[in-house]
């Protein structure tokens, strides 16, 4: 999670008493009154709890509430967990890290000097201090180390700092002060004679707002489809609709040259939810796929979109989703033709998209001539700078994590590729060096690639100067920039290049040599999505 929506979910922490009743209640109760994330504390923990840390789990899920598990690692990695609370003598944080992964949020409780010399923060995204006043929820807490405690332990780390033991409202205010980034509290909810009641005022002492009412996981299909459909857009090309969304086929009316492209976007390794908004995930997995349309110079026609849901998210977040997907298909005047819903461990939306190819001309990889040369649409290496911003927590850059999170389709640039009469024509999803070597192995010959330095946008530049990064190797081999990448001869560029502002050749076709590359960029290893993000 980013340092400062990190920050933001800590500031009103709930831990569950398994000394008090009903924990999914005391949970349900600390979400309603604004609870920013919940950590699941059942120290004799059995295999009969396990049905209940699902339940409060998916609850919390729905509501976008990170839920983290005290203690438990293997719990945390079977349930799923966002992340773990460990403490002194549990699990060494770097072993959380490898087990749960990268994204998982991993804090650590320390409370003196002496263990935070003998404590690896390294692996560690936050810490748990205290107790900074008496308290008799937990029976093996240590000395009370008040706020001048929770100060010193603030100015010695540079991690956020969750204070925790006997905090109530009228005490929050002073750990914040003391620089504390949360607070974290347990009977001041869980053993309240009034739990909603208490959980409002804490998180007003807090600075969230309550939330108006709670959301359920999804569970009903038919309805969720009903909604879908009434919030996709169909854009302004309903007349490619026979009969269109709702029905278990969609009948097209004749297409004279019809070009179909497929893609997926899959949670962890195409998009993060901590990173992007649901509608951003939608509107960007209906760019990515027809910007296929767009390299074969297609007019696109009617999306469908397949949907896996995990189990605990919210109805409302479908529709998001759906919102984000209705955005793009209005602004590419794209049909919704369909698609269906079924239930999943990870979100998950895979895309199919049906356009109609032009008569005249249908580029392909294929097409590329020794002497042509090869050109580029626009600035490349911007998305994979913003990614690597998103990573960093940087967030001084919004240009290029607009680039990562809302790319465009240049359907523009095709027409200016097409009545040119250009043959070999691509879109850049894999770097420009990986989809370089495509044009090159499928043509059979070989591209002499190079990069001029003064291609590169200023926002790229200063990104990779500050991360002591090289920009070059950004644009050769960054991902998802999906601007075209073409080769034709230099007179046709010269003909076309005041259309196409921001155009800039980035190599020449060559007879086949022993590599499909040569020149700066033989060695660049292309984006790859195996790994995850």
């Amino acid at each position: 999670m980013h340092p400062e929506p990190l920050r933001q979910a800590l500031r009103f922490y709930f831990v569950t008493d398994d000394a008090a009743a009903d924990p999914l209640d005391q949970v349900r109760c600390a979400i309603a009154g604004g609870a920013t994330l919940v950590q699941f504390r059942q120290k004799d923990f059995a295999s009969t709890d396990f049905p209940l840390a699902r339940e409060i789990l998916s609850l919390c899920r729905a509501n976008r509430v990170p839920f983290v598990v005290n203690d438990h690692l293997l719990l945390a990695k079977a349930l799923g967990a966002d992340g773990v609370h460990l403490g002194q003598d549990d699990e060494s944080p770097a072993v959380a890290r490898e087990v749960l992964g990268i994204q998982a949020i991993v804090g650590v409780s320390v409370s003196t000097r002496q263990e935070l010399a003998r404590t690896d923060l390294a692996p560690c995204d936050y810490i748990g201090t205290g107790p900074v006043y008496a308290t008799g929820t937990k029976t093996d807490t240590k000395a009370v180390i008040g706020l001048a405690g929770l100060r010193e332990m603030v100015a010695r780390v540079s991690l956020p700092v969750v204070a925790i033991g006997g905090i109530g409202p009228s005490r929050a205010k002073d750990c914040f002060d003391q620089g504390a980034a949360g607070v974290a509290v347990i009977s001041t909810i869980s053993r309240a004679a009034h739990r909603r009641a208490a959980a409002r005022e804490m998180g007003k002492a807090c600075g969230v707002p309550a939330r108006q009412g709670l959301q359920s996981p999804w569970n009903d299909e038919f309805g969720l489809i009903r909604r879908i459909v009434a919030t996709g857009s169909r854009g302004k090309t309903r007349e490619i609709l026979v009969d269109g969304p709702g029905d278990d086929t969609c009948l097209l009316r004749p297409l004279h040259r019809p070009v179909v492209t497929t893609d997926c976007h899959r949670e962890g390794v195409h998009f993060r939810r901590d990173w992007q908004a649901l509608p951003e995930v939608g509107f960007k997995a209906v760019v990515v796929t027809l910007s296929d349309l767009a390299a074969a110079y297609a007019r696109p026609g009617a999306l469908f979109v397949n949907l896996t849901l995990p189990p605990d998210l919210a109805e409302d977040d479908v529709v998001a989703i759906y919102q984000g997907i209705g955005e793009a298909l209005e602004i590419y005047d794209t049909a919704l033709g369909g698609g269906n819903v079924s239930r999943g461990p990870e979100l998950a939306l895979d895309l199919f998209a049906v356009g109609e190819g032009r008569t005249d001309i249908m580029p392909t990889r294929r097409a590329a001539r020794v002497g042509d040369h090869l050109y580029v649409t626009g600035p490349l290496g911007l998305a994979r700078a913003g990614l690597h911003c998103l990573k960093a927590g940087d967030d001084r850059f919004p240009e290029l994590v607009t680039a990562f999170k809302c790319p465009r389709a240049r359907f523009d640039a095709a027409e200016v590729l097409a009545e040119a009469g250009i043959p070999c024509a691509m879109d850049i999803s894999d770097g420009l060096a990986g989809d370089a070597r495509h044009i090159a192995e499928a043509s059979e010959l070989s591209i002499d690639l190079e990069l001029s330095a003064e291609s590169l946008a200023p926002a790229l530049v200063d990104c990779c100067r500050r991360h002591g990064l090289d920009p070059l190797a950004f644009a050769y081999s960054g991902g998802e920039d999906y601007e075209l990448l073409f080769a034709c001869p230099q007179e046709t560029f010269a003909a076309i290049a005041p259309r196409l502002p921001g155009a800039v050749e980035v190599g020449r076709c060559l007879p086949r040599a022993r590599a499909p590359l040569v020149g700066p960029a033989a060695r660049m290893v292309s984006f790859q999505h195996g790994s995850g993000l």
